[in-house]
């Protein structure tokens, strides 16, 4: 015979009624940020919209823990996300901490800037805060090939920095005044959040370098190495429970055809190879 929910509940301790233990939301932030069509397994507002949502209604939730593992990505994106989160935080009165995995850098580390405390593991990578742009130019390639390149434009810059033709000295210009302007962006961002408790040189903090948790803490980038169970145990209490905000399950969505458009070999090979070239520059 099946208990009812009723049977269930008065076979709980009374204390346990009047005083349920407190409840950390846990919040994974995994992977590169962008639009999911250029890498795979994106973060973005988009795909993370309903579970941050979902962090701050678990019942009796005191506090929402972010759990970063990303090399960085879009800015935008890491923008929008911390916009959100700080947003749901301010209104439900509920603190957020964020707690770097194995790498939280670049837009990465800009995720953590939605906690009000950030920790991390004594070997996490933890900074990159800078911009970049990377690509490869083919001009002398096509030449040995015998191709002709033939582009037609209205707009002087429409072919800005075509990688099948010489550099020009002003497209290069106008993309480095480009990269300064988001960088600029990306430190007021941290200088905003971080305030008073940024401790080093900012030449050596907005040098684009990365450091462990230990380093990291001396230059005020974060607020301790710890790791997520043990801080928030200190802060809640050891009868704290963590509820983790899993990824939706699709097989419901599979069975009805909901899978989207469906992509090629080569654009699920070009994806992966960009994913694994963003977590490569930190040796991961």
């Amino acid at each position: 015979m099946k208990k009812t929910f009723r049977n269930l509940i008065s076979k709980l301790p009374i204390d346990a009624l009047a005083n349920p233990a407190p409840v950390v939301a846990v919040l994974p932030l995994e992977g590169v940020i962008g639009s999911s069509g250029r890498f795979s397994n994106a973060i973005n507002l988009t795909n993370l919209e309903d579970k941050i949502t979902e962090a701050f209604e678990v019942y009796n939730v005191k506090a929402v823990a972010l759990t970063i593992n990303s090399p960085g990505g879009s800015p935008v994106q890491s923008e929008l996300i911390v916009k959100r989160i700080r947003e749901l935080s301010a209104e439900k009165e509920i603190p957020v901490y964020a707690f770097a995995e194995d790498v939280a850098a670049s837009g990465g580390y800009m995720l953590a800037l939605a906690g009000e405390e950030i920790y991390a593991h004594q070997a996490s990578i933890v900074g990159s805060i800078g911009v970049i742009n990377a690509g490869f130019g083919y001009p002398a390639a096509i030449e040995k090939l015998g191709i002709e390149r033939r582009v037609y434009t209205a707009g002087e810059s429409k072919s800005l920095l075509d990688p099948f033709k010489p550099e020009v000295e002003k497209d290069v210009k106008m993309m480095k005044g480009l990269l300064k302007e988001v960088h600029d962006f990306f430190k007021t961002f941290v200088k905003d959040a971080r305030g008073d408790r940024l401790k080093g040189l900012q030449k050596t903090i907005f040098s684009g370098l990365v450091w462990n948790g230990e380093e990291a803490t001396k230059l005020g980038l974060i607020d301790g190495v710890g790791d997520m169970r043990s801080v928030m145990k200190e802060k809640l209490g050891n009868d704290v429970k963590f509820k983790r905000i899993k990824e939706e399950k699709s097989l419901f969505k599979n069975l009805l055809g909901m899978r989207g458009p469906k992509a090629s070999i080569a654009d699920d090979v070009i994806k992966t190879l960009e994913t694994r070239s963003e977590w490569g520059r930190f040796g991961l």
